[in-house]
């Protein structure tokens, strides 16, 4: 296994543009209810240097960078429901953008292992705070904020799946994808009480760093999806020639069976056997 000094050698220096990035955008720190192109410039910096990010550890449309593909798509929606969330108004088309980068996550972490026990909890969970939250929200957000949170908590839940611990089958870069997806959860429940319940103090505060964090640990599963991607390969290839050569012993020993039958069938009667 690689030596975290061995992997913050490797990454960190990529991810030197997102951490000035991030950096900028709290010195900075044009409030929320100041809505401008700046503001959506300096928001949208710290997502599109981790667009960089996934770029410089490899991409193509060989099958070995479908994952990467898939959450390079995923941050570019992100990236423009960042822009689109810096105006209130906008908020509907923001949820939709996120909601489909939220879709390409989706398709990125897959559905093996299932691990229902991990995902209904969450559902339920969800539908408790959708039930306190919807009530006094209008007919379009009753409509569509459900189907976001529902793209929400899949992605978590697919995010967390991959994390097997009991099976010795995981990764740092899985952990990370995880832990992006539970603060993705957090960050976005911020965002639904404080803007459409009650106002948290530091709310922007709160909502970004968790919102930042969330993407970085996303973007961060990219590193070992090659070798990863390989290492199925390898190990499916594998398991296929064991499936082969053990058929053809079965059919092997099945052929010897009949012939040996067949012998004995074809014997004189009343031959003895010296």
């Amino acid at each position: 296994m690689t030596s975290p000094k061995q992997v913050l050698k490797s990454i960190g220096p990529k991810l030197v543009p997102f951490f000035k990035t991030l950096a900028i955008y709290f010195v900075v720190f044009i409030p929320e209810d100041n809505p401008s192109l700046l503001a959506m410039f300096i928001k949208c910096l710290p997502v599109a240097s981790l667009l960089l990010f996934v770029l410089m550890h490899g991409m193509s449309l060989g099958n070995e960078y479908a994952f990467s593909r898939r959450i390079l798509i995923g941050l570019m929606f992100s990236c423009l429901g960042d822009g689109l969330l810096v105006w209130r108004e906008l908020f509907l088309y923001g949820m939709v953008s996120f909601g489909i980068g939220h879709m390409f996550f989706i398709s990125a972490f897959g559905f093996q292992p299932l691990n229902l026990s991990l995902g209904i909890p969450m559902y339920i969970a969800s539908m408790f705070g959708l039930s306190v939250w919807l009530p006094q929200q209008t007919l379009i957000y009753k409509m569509t904020v459900p189907i976001y949170t529902a793209l929400l908590v899949t992605m978590a839940w697919r995010a967390a799946a991959r994390v097997r611990f009991f099976e010795d089958l995981w990764t740092w870069t899985k952990l990370c994808s995880c832990v992006g997806g539970f603060f993705f959860v957090i960050s976005d429940a911020i965002i639904g009480f404080h803007m459409f319940y009650s106002p948290i103090p530091y709310g922007q505060v709160l909502i970004m760093t968790t919102y930042y964090a969330a993407q970085l640990g996303i973007a961060l599963s990219v590193v070992d999806s090659k070798a990863s991607y390989i290492r199925e390969e390898e190990s499916r290839k594998k398991k296929k020639q064991q499936r082969h050569l053990l058929l053809n012993e079965q059919e092997g020993g099945s052929i010897m069976a009949g012939s040996a039958g067949t012998d004995i069938r074809h014997r004189p009667i009343g031959s003895v056997e010296n």
